[in-house]
């Protein structure tokens, strides 16, 4: 099977690639303030951005993933997104900061908004709380390949199971969706650009 790539994880295992992001969860946005010297050697800003789910005050929320996504312009770093019921703010600040590589982390959001990130190039990773929305799974389906990434995020089951799950509703074979994603990787960290 060989090494996979888990997108985003907060229980690394070091038997697969498992880039880990530097930056400020939007939980934290009203008690920390942002520090840009933790980005010096960062290969990768994550995971930030609205929660606007949680109690953290939104304006603070805004204004920590602005300052992060303008370090992301600036040294030209791929972005994991943290997105809870904020898709459209996120997308705008996104535009309006003109970041490229960008990977919505754990997405749970329907078919329309897939279709809004594909067509900005962005990627979709998907974890474990896929198979718990109807409307998410939809949107698994009509994500292509090529915007895919996959993850296990704060769970501890292994990667390999969210490969499976991945090909068991997109209906696509392990070696298509391991290739996939690692020409997505590449694409990510502009591997082919160096």
């Amino acid at each position: 099977m060989g090494r996979l790539i888990n997108i985003h994880t907060h229980h690394p295992t070091g038997r697969h690639l498992e880039p880990q992001g530097v930056g400020i969860h939007p939980w934290d946005a009203d008690k920390t303030s942002l520090d840009v010297s933790i980005f010096q050697d960062a290969e990768l800003i994550g995971e930030i951005g609205l929660d606007y789910a949680c109690t953290t005050d939104r304006k603070a929320q805004e204004e920590l993933f602005c300052r992060q996504l303008a370090v992301a312009e600036e040294r030209r770093l791929p972005v994991v997104i943290h997105c809870v019921k904020a898709f459209e703010p996120i997308l705008k600040l996104l535009l309006k900061h003109k970041i490229e590589r960008v990977v919505f982390h754990g997405f749970i959001g329907s078919v329309e908004q897939a279709a809004k990130a594909v067509e900005n190039g962005y990627f979709l990773s998907y974890g474990f709380c896929t198979e718990r929305s109807t409307k998410t799974i939809k949107a698994l389906q009509a994500t292509p390949l090529s915007n895919l990434f996959a993850e296990t995020d704060t769970t501890p089951r292994p990667i390999e199971e969210a490969y499976e799950m991945i090909c068991k509703i997109k209906g696509c074979s392990h070696e298509e969706l391991q290739w996939a994603i690692e020409q997505n990787y590449n694409r990510l960290f502009s591997i082919n650009d160096k």
